[in-house]
């Protein structure tokens, strides 16, 4: 799958376009970011929607005009792209990999290119060991002790891949050795399966009478860009998007044994296995096999955990955090699904910083069978969102209501904000104004280096206002990239518990809350919503990772607010 390459492309392109000093340049970057975000998250190869339509289906893309879509075949064509060649020549810096380290954007890495001949990541390292960064003006000592808690930070996730990213890459492999037509049973296992926020490789199974020609099918596919083992049961390959993947063959009597054990995670099969010891069984990937070498439990999943009396339990649960015990008890709950999703409360317009209009946003919403969206573009501090005024946000309450009666109640967009929490812990519009919302969500943008006792007063305080119904991305982390701020979650939860708000469950690259910050939070009498904070129709599709995530926070459809029937929703904001 391309989309990846081609977003990241977009993206230092981007990037290098911001260093430049043109009239008008903010608006060629923003159209590259808009793209590069589109294409991210798009499910389906856009080299397959490139096949089908030309330039005119990418066009049809939200964000991408006719000069991206042009750029776009380039590559797909050629693998290059003569703009971006153009822009490299003139800064020849890794952008990619510098700018992705918390403490460098853009123009500081040019700076330390031009100054220290800094380049890449081995050429950053070098600077920060031998103390040159903080000599620079501009930057300091605190500048580069961030730059080198972000460089430590990104290294410890090299290697891994978002969920986001890997499980469409899974998907589309499978549905490859579906259309293959020799597996008569296919099925992803690993982190991946668990639903684990990155991926370090994938895992695939499959049960067929025909496993060498299910290999060199494999082994073949456009996808894989090395093959690193070739056998009759199992191969190994480089993919071209930076993931190693394994394909295995297995007997049907063995392939739930399989699944179970390939699927993880190494704590919960350790404790699973204990369990079959105890009960005189052996248990492997092979099947679970009694003292006379009978295999009793090997051909389902299901039946392995059932003749160790235990429920089967979901994937997401699997990471050894009490599971086991509950799956013995036999009181597994029953998760959050997606569908139980009735709508989105955290998406953004081109009012501000979106890629669509509200009237796109909402229409695709529908067609998602969603009852509701709340419509939530930024505040003025975040200027550079294209925050809006209390004024602005005024006006706009007459455009949402009118859009609202051409629905005849079968859809409803909530009049909405993403409020910024200042660094006093007030809120960044007026009162009056956040009264007349439907959903105001309370986030933290800027000033995200405070001592966690401060911290955590900002945000208690805005949550005690009594003016916000949802806080975003709670500890603002980025996964990779940015590390959560100092903050007692106790506390906040605590407030949020007070107040009656929610904790939000990010489903963007941010993963915030995470699933350990869910299972802290869930001790306290707290809602969640699960949002993919989309500021393009296309991110609606990242809401399974939320979903997700919640899974593996063991959250049940009663805790999430965004499960809720449109009026029961709203009853619950007015308390």
């Amino acid at each position: 799958m391309e989309n990846k390459r081609i977003a990241d492309l977009l993206d230092e392109i981007a990037k290098m376009l911001s260093l430049e000093d043109k009239p008008n340049i903010r608006f060629e970057i923003r159209a590259y970011q808009k793209a590069a975000l589109t294409i991210g998250t798009l499910q389906e190869p856009v080299e397959d929607m490139y096949r089908k339509g030309g330039t005119e289906a990418l066009m049809e893309l939200p964000g991408v005009g006719k000069s991206i879509a042009g750029l776009i075949e380039e590559y797909i064509k050629t693998g290059k792209s003569s703009k971006y060649d153009t822009l490299k020549k003139k800064y020849p810096i890794d952008m990619a990999s510098l700018t992705s380290i918390q403490g460098l954007g853009a123009k500081k890495a040019l700076t330390l290119y031009k100054k220290l001949k800094v380049k890449d990541i081995a050429t950053l390292k070098k600077a920060i060991e031998l103390h040159r960064i903080a000599k620079l003006e501009g930057f300091g000592e605190k500048s580069e002790e961030t730059i080198r808690k972000g460089l430590e930070l990104a290294e410890s996730s090299s290697g891994r891949m978002l969920i986001s990213e890997a499980l469409p890459i899974a998907e589309e492999l499978i549905a490859k050795l579906k259309a293959g037509g020799n597996v008569e049973k296919v099925l992803l296992s690993g982190s991946a399966r668990r639903m684990r926020e990155t991926v370090g490789d994938l895992d695939i199974l499959v049960i067929s009478k025909k496993a060498e020609q299910v290999m060199d099918f494999f082994t073949a596919l456009d996808a894989v860009e090395s093959v690193i083992a070739k056998g009759p049961t199992k191969s190994s390959v480089r993919l071209k998007a930076g993931l190693n993947c394994d394909l295995r063959v297995l007997e049907p009597q063995s392939f739930g044994a399989a699944v179970q054990y390939f699927t993880g995670s190494k704590d919960h099969n350790i404790q699973v296995r204990t369990i079959a010891v105890r009960k005189g069984y052996k248990l492997n990937e092979y099947g679970l096999f009694d003292k006379s070498g009978k295999n009793v439990g090997g051909s389902e999943e299901e039946s392995v955990y059932e003749a160790l009396g235990m429920q089967w339990m979901p994937p997401e649960m699997r990471e050894a955090r009490g599971e086991v015990e509950l799956a013995l008890a036999h009181k597994i709950p029953v998760l959050v699904e997606q569908k139980d999703i009735r709508g989105d409360l955290h998406t953004h317009t081109k009012w501000t910083d979106g890629a669509n209009t509200l009237e796109e946003m909402a229409a695709a919403a529908i067609r998602l069978g969603y009852q509701y969206i709340a419509n939530t573009d930024h505040t003025k501090n975040v200027t550079i969102a294209n925050g809006k005024t209390d004024a602005e946000f005024e006006r706009m309450i007459p455009k949402i209501d009118k859009l609202n009666d051409s629905f005849n109640g079968k859809f409803r967009i909530l009049k909405g904000v993403e409020c910024d929490i200042l660094k006093d812990g007030t809120l960044d519009l007026k009162e009056s104004t956040l009264n007349d919302m439907d959903c105001v969500i309370g986030a933290v943008h800027m000033n995200t280096k405070m001592e966690k006792s401060e911290m955590t007063d900002r945000i208690v305080k805005a949550l005690d206002s009594g003016l916000i119904h949802i806080l975003a991305h709670p500890t603002g982390r980025i996964v990779g990239k940015r590390e959560a701020y100092q903050v007692d979650l106790d506390e906040v939860a605590e407030a949020a518990e007070r107040n009656n708000v929610a904790l939000e469950i990010n489903s963007t690259e941010r993963m915030d809350l995470n699933d350990t910050n869910i299972m802290l939070a869930a001790k306290y009498k707290v809602m969640f919503s699960i949002d993919t904070d989309a500021h393009s129709t296309n991110d609606y599709v990242l809401m399974r990772y939320g979903v997700g995530t919640a899974r593996r926070g063991w959250l049940t459809k009663d805790k999430i607010i965004n499960s809720k029937p449109l009026d029961s929703l709203l009853k619950t904001f007015k308390k």
